[in-house]
């Protein structure tokens, strides 16, 4: 039996079908009538087609030769430029607070020339505030806000509003305290509120950890950041998710969870929703939150990343906690620049001639090495500060490896535990009583593009620094809401002095001190108007126990969020109080004296007043200098009348100083020269 596979080849042949006996033509051609009929369509839609797209056309080539007549590159850009400085001089208009009639012009450009330099450096990434000095930080005021529940872990701030966490998995919102008076139909309706108040807050549940679904914490949160625009507010913590919330009604948006360990800090991209997050696995990822997505992943840290920061640049900062290095991330260039710490935290420049300008003080001070690397805050593009667990800042400069300067010691040396608290035993030996720690840097917040951070530890201070002009030391500059003496201006900084402070700070006699109890975990500082015009606010995120661990628990401390409103100096104003009447009376003067060119005269009283020398302008320290002299003037000639004369001889002898005077100053213009 034959089959398909047995068959010859010859009978395995397809088989062709009938050929037709038409000619091709005929075969391939169709009727007649239907062809006709589909031509004459055909003809007639493409000339209606035709007819459109030439109508299109000449409507595009009329718009697009109409924009191009109207507006040529050229000329929208010298459109956009005007609109810039048109609303550059309305912004300088408002925070001036005149009317345009009522501003000298030169004023205003010089002014609008000021604003136009500090934007252009801050598109440069360039340090150009210099505020450290025009702001009273010994009198800001302080306010207290206690918070139920486990430590505070972080704090950021947007607009008029705080965002806080905590060990407990609570993200909450807070209103500012507002300067503004509430006015309801043009009354008074209450008063200004001194204190933050907590209008919404959102909790996690642990009992959910299982359910992929669950939008929410799951464990404790370590961190929080707000975006500039203030639209989104980003939280990560040690259930290794990032969450991302609606910052007007806490709603979670999207949880991400590409993390492989602890989120650790965020951070945002000034003027962008571009986030960075860094975390115990020793990566450094990025998130686009226009479109909720990720975007990349940066390796190259040896050690759990513990901290991040950013400015406008698309690049970010980073320090590595055990593996001691500070990175900075060129995000475009896909690159990184690696600055090794690690030293023994002494204060040490050198001069032009590469020697060393450290004091003797400082060379025989007991240097404490420096374990990890746990705080950082960037100046500008080029500049960062760190802070470690040895208690050193150091400032870094991306041009070099090492660090520029370090000062040590910043929140002094911690006291050794009490004997009873080392040893067991009912009488202890002495030597098992250890030595003073220094404290850790566990917080530090920086304004960006100015010479002005905040550092926090648990010595129970805020306390403020500045980078000198020529970006190569760290100054010491105050503590916040405390008005005395800090021990840290002096240059050499050892530890028995540090040990004495902390125990004067603990004296019944200084409890009347403000000091924070716990741990300050985390800072933040803002502008309060534009450039800092009234001052700034800082917050402050105070814990029972430090934010990454359990090393140590204050049982005394607090778990709280405090608020310092930092005044300018020699602005008579703090929290919006009236101007005393001593320094309003010699603004007035002054202002007189300005506007007038000095031919309006300032009355001698002024000259009495209760304002501040150093912290006037050069102008005004010279017109306070001439009411003082003229002032000491009329007390002399007063001082010259001779006690039981008549009115007569008083009113004749000092008509005779004052006349002698007068001789005496022409006298002196008529002088040619000197004798030989």
């Amino acid at each position: 039996m034959s089959s398909f596979f047995t068959a010859p080849a010859s009978q395995r042949k397809r088989k062709r079908t009938q050929p037709d006996d038409r000619p091709a033509a005929k075969r391939n051609a169709a009727p007649v009538q239907k062809r006709a009929e589909a031509r004459d369509e055909s003809i007639s839609g493409s000339d209606s087609d035709g007819e459109a797209r030439q109508n299109d056309a000449v409507d595009l080539d009329d718009d697009s030769s109409s924009d191009s007549e109207a507006e040529d590159v050229a000329s929208k850009r010298i459109r956009l430029a005007e609109q810039y400085l048109a609303n550059t001089q309305r912004e300088v208009l408002v925070e001036e607070g005149f009317d345009a009639v009522d501003v000298d012009q030169e004023n205003l450009r010089r002014r609008m020339g000021e604003r136009l330099k500090e934007d252009s450096a801050e598109g440069k990434g360039k340090l150009y505030r210099w505020i450290a000095n025009d702001l009273d930080w010994s009198k800001a005021e302080q306010r207290t806000e206690k918070m139920a529940g486990l430590s505070v872990t972080g704090v950021a701030i947007q607009g008029r509003n705080a965002y806080t966490v905590s060990k407990d998995m609570t993200l909450s919102k807070w209103e500012l305290p507002t300067r503004e008076t509430p006015m309801q139909g043009g009354k008074q309706v209450g008063r200004a509120r001194t204190k933050p108040k907590r209008v919404a807050y959102t909790r996690g549940a642990r009992a959910k950890k299982n359910e992929r679904d669950y939008l929410h914490h799951v464990g404790a949160i370590l961190c929080v950041a707000a975006s500039q625009d203030g639209k989104f507010v980003a939280t990560g913590g040690l259930d290794k998710r990032i969450v991302i919330w609606d910052a007007a009604s806490l709603k979670p948006l999207k949880v991400f969870t590409q993390h492989r360990d602890s989120v650790s800090s965020l951070a945002f991209r000034r003027g962008t929703n571009q986030l960075f997050s860094a975390s115990r696995d020793r990566t450094v990822k990025i998130w686009s939150l226009d479109e909720l997505a990720y975007v990349e992943t940066l390796f190259g840290h040896q050690d759990e990343v513990v901290d991040v920061d950013a400015l406008g640049a698309e690049k970010c900062v980073t320090v590595g906690a055990r593996d001691r290095t500070a990175r900075q991330w060129k995000v475009v260039e896909e690159s990184q620049l690696v600055f090794r710490g690690g030293g023994a935290g002494k204060t040490k420049t050198k001069d032009k001639d590469n020697r060393s300008t450290a004091s003797s003080e400082q060379q025989q001070q007991k240097a404490y090495n420096e374990g990890s690397m746990d705080r950082v805050a960037c100046i500008d593009d080029e500049t960062f500060i760190t802070g470690s667990d040895n208690g050193s800042l150091s400032l870094w400069n991306v041009h070099k490896k090492k660090a520029v300067f370090t000062y040590p010691l910043a929140h002094g040396l911690d006291p050794p535990l009490p004997l009873e608290a080392v040893s067991a035993e009912a009488y202890p030996k002495v030597t098992a009583l250890g030595e003073p720690q220094p404290r850790w840097i566990t917080a530090l917040r920086a304004i960006p593009f100015s010479d002005t951070f905040i550092t926090g530890s648990w010595d129970g201070v805020v306390r403020t620094w500045r980078i000198s002009e020529d970006k190569r030391r760290i100054e010491p500059v105050g503590t916040l809401g405390v008005d005395e003496p800090n021990l840290l201006h002096i240059d050499s900084v050892s530890s028995e002095t540090l040990s004495e402070d902390f125990a004067a700070a603990n004296r019944p006699e200084e409890e009347d001190r403000k000091l924070i109890v716990g741990v300050i975990n985390d800072l933040a500082i803002i502008d309060r108007g534009e450039r800092a015009k009234d001052g700034v606010l800082v917050a402050a995120a105070v814990g029972k126990q430090h934010r990454l661990g359990r090393w140590s628990e204050m049982s005394e401390a607090r778990n709280c969020l405090v608020l310092f409103e930092v005044p300018r100096r020699g602005a008579g104003l703090v929290n919006g109080g009236a101007q005393s009447e001593p320094t309003k009376k010699v603004d007035e003067a002054l202002e007189a004296q300005e506007l007038g060119n000095g031919e309006t005269g300032v009355p001698a009283s002024a000259a009495n007043s209760e304002v501040e020398f150093d912290e006037r302008s050069p102008a005004s320290q010279q017109v306070v200098k001439e009411m003082r002299e003229a002032a000491e003037t009329g007390q002399s000639r007063k001082d010259h009348v001779v006690v039981g004369a008549s009115p007569s001889k008083a009113t004749a002898l000092s008509s005779d100083l004052v006349n002698g005077n007068a001789d005496g100053e022409e006298e002196d213009e008529e002088f040619a020269g000197f004798d030989d």
